[in-house]
């Protein structure tokens, strides 16, 4: 029963995952900790620091990890890893599909750009869960995040080299010389 759980609670996470798997944190939270207590907050802030560590998608890492510890061994952890994907993989397949057909269609270029707002969402959702007592931002880091935004948005700076200054200012700031 317990593996019908996790790919039915995974399937329905990777269906909703758009933006990556940071947009997904939240919803794997609520999942994971509230609905099924699979596990606690702490063990899932150290999912996100775990996957963050390891090499593959985040919201993957999670699904795996949470797989094994639900059920104690591999076989959970395929089972949520694969369900998380499954979606994914029927919704590009689908894509790759009918997107000759729509081509030129306004509507689905209007869609793609009304997810957008949606996905900044999800990611900022997933933020904020991650703010707890352990994990806080600071004015370095609100002072280095509204560079990167106004760099961005306002003057068009390509995001490597916003990437690059942010991490050189980062370690300046945090780590003076």
């Amino acid at each position: 029963m317990i593996y019908l759980e996790l790919f039915l609670t995974f399937f329905i996470i990777g269906i909703f995952n758009f933006g990556g798997g940071y947009s997904m944190m939240s919803l794997i939270h609520n999942e994971i900790v509230v609905n099924h207590q699979w596990i606690s907050h702490q063990e899932f802030t150290d999912i996100v620091a775990i996957s963050q560590m390891t090499p593959g998608p985040i919201g993957i890492n999670s699904a795996t990890y949470v797989g094994y510890m639900a059920t104690g061994n591999v076989f959970g952890a395929a089972v949520a890893s694969l369900a998380v994907i499954l979606p994914s993989f029927i919704i590009v397949l689908t894509i790759c599909k009918l997107i000759e057909k729509f081509r030129q269609s306004t509507w689905l270029a209007n869609l793609m750009k009304d997810i957008r707002p949606v996905v900044a969402g999800m990611i900022g959702a997933a933020a904020v869960l991650l703010m707890n007592g352990e994990n806080f931002i600071d004015w370095k880091s609100c002072l280095l995040f509204a560079a990167a935004f106004i760099a961005g948005k306002f003057f068009k700076v390509n995001p490597i080299i916003t990437i690059i200054a942010g991490g050189l200012t980062g370690f300046l700031l945090y780590y003076p010389l």
